[in-house]
């Protein structure tokens, strides 16, 4: 979900001035390449100063290093520094528990009123869901809870972690700008699902969740024809205070049937307030006075909780999908975790340090920003990384971090990469894309049954013809 639309040419030139290519520019050619390998490498006709890559043996030595030590961004890359680091430190079975409490003593009378507030404490959960919302409030109503007076949330868990989505790319409506939340409800997004309407050939525009105050402007139209993966219409979000619009133009093919999109119709403090008034009016439940933020009392009573899918789970999603707000929610749970409540991506990122510091692995002129890569500034150098893999292999928890990889040909973000019968299976890799940098990280099992890793790393207006050269050294490991 990383992806950027403009601004990446000022990387390279920046690190020319400040002298950090400048001498291995004129130094490292392609020659310094396994001869296998330069050709694929020239035909891509990028600059050699625009690469830093480390291959080596897991647990073993290194095979060929190019400007390994120069920082680079390394797009949505920089995911499996905040899982893996996540899983260094919570464990794979970590979960993330929401608890609605009441004050301590609280009764519920006997027209279902529960005395006081209904606090909610907020854990961060990066994987909650609109269901696992209704499951909850479903749970207070078999208590005989039909009334609530307030609702407190406690977002404490965070310091003050809200960006504006429009930020990044000026595209405040995609999802994959979320802005973090300690009470992130469905990534905060609304979906939109198209049903065709052959008889009267026409889109049937369906928001979910129903909330009030999103609603859909214009239509798209309906185009005969075979059905086409390219889209040659637009739904964009305008928000204006709570009230969202979704403005619809274009055409789409009748023969393509039913699809969804996704967009942010709100902040997110908004979307889960709109959430769980509409779920809880559906449920039979009354609210009276509405929402405050506030802290949970040190003496409360737990009414009830939801519990998340374990860490080993979640890692699965954002490093195969490449889930940007799920990362930097992970990485400020870690920064909650290591420094207590009130974590910010700074002190996350610090704890991050710490973390690959007692690991042994060398973060010089790395910048950790957001944990997501969906970032101009983040840095890594492909021998740090390289180093953190091999850590990451030589660990008891090397399965489950693996596993949370895209896997070569098969699934995640490589599913319609390197497909061939030498390739395919033979990978667990993640993936970075802004429009001047591409990365490629992770694990290819070789014919002998050797391990390899490997971290390509490309900062460039032209970056995006390096992934013939990337799927090259994945094919020439495989064969090793």
């Amino acid at each position: 979900m990383a992806r950027a639309k403009h601004g990446g040419a000022r990387l390279v030139h920046a690190l020319l001035a400040a002298g950090l290519l400048a001498g291995a520019a004129a130094s490292v050619s392609a020659q310094a390449l396994p001869p296998e390998l330069q050709k694929a490498w020239k035909a891509t006709k990028l600059p050699d100063s625009a690469l830093s890559l480390e291959i080596r043996e897991a647990g073993g030595p290194v095979i060929s290093r190019i400007q390994a030590d120069v920082p680079r961004n390394p797009a949505s890359v920089m995911k499996t520094v905040t899982t893996w680091s996540a899983l260094s430190v919570l464990g794979p079975d970590y979960v993330w528990r929401t608890q609605f409490l009441a004050g301590a003593g609280a009764r519920v009378d006997a027209q279902g009123t529960l005395q006081g507030p209904l606090y909610i404490k907020a854990a961060g959960d990066p994987w909650f869901t609109v269901e696992d919302l209704w499951n909850v409030l479903r749970e207070l109503r078999l208590r005989g809870i039909k009334n609530l007076t307030d609702v407190v949330v406690d977002r404490s868990l965070f310091g003050q972690v809200g960006i504006d989505p429009g930020d990044f790319d000026d595209s405040p409506d995609r999802p994959y700008n979320a802005s973090p939340d300690a009470m992130m409800v469905g990534f905060g997004a609304t979906r939109i699902l198209f049903q065709p309407d052959g008889a009267n050939r026409q889109w049937v525009p369906i928001i979910d969740p129903p909330t009030p105050g999103v609603r859909v402007e214009g239509r798209l139209e309906w185009q005969d024809g075979q059905c086409r993966p390219a889209s040659n219409f637009a739904a964009d979000a305008l928000v204006q205070g709570q009230a969202t619009t979704i403005r619809l133009t274009g055409k789409a093919w009748g023969s393509c049937g039913e699809f969804s999109l996704y967009r942010l119709a709100g902040s997110q403090t908004d979307h889960f307030e709109a959430l769980f008034r509409m779920l809880w009016r559906e449920l039979g439940g009354t609210l009276g006075r509405g929402f405050t933020q506030g802290r949970v009392p040190a003496q409360a009573d737990v009414l009830a909780w939801h519990d998340s899918p374990m860490l080993s789970d979640v890692i699965r999603q954002i490093n195969k999908h490449s889930n940007n707000v799920m990362a930097r929610m992970t990485l400020l749970t870690l920064g909650a975790d290591m420094n207590g409540p009130g974590a910010t991506p700074e002190s996350a990122g610090r704890a991050v340090q710490q973390v690959l510091k007692n690991q042994q692995v060398d973060t010089s002129g790395w910048v950790l920003d957001n944990g997501s890569g969906l970032s101009r500034q983040g840095r890594v150098t492909a021998r740090g990384l390289a180093q953190m893999l091999d850590v990451a292999w030589r660990s008891p928890l090397m399965p489950e971090f693996v596993s949370s990889l895209a896997i070569s040909g098969m699934d995640g973000t490589v599913r319609r990469r390197l497909r061939s019968d030498d390739t395919r299976g033979q990978a667990h890799l993640k993936t970075g894309t802004l429009k001047d940098s591409r990365a490629l990280a992770g694990y290819v099992r070789g014919a002998s049954g050797k391990r390899y890793i490997l971290v390509s790393l490309v900062n460039h207006p032209g970056a995006a013809a390096v992934r013939p050269f990337d799927d090259a050294v994945v094919r020439w490991l495989a064969s090793r």
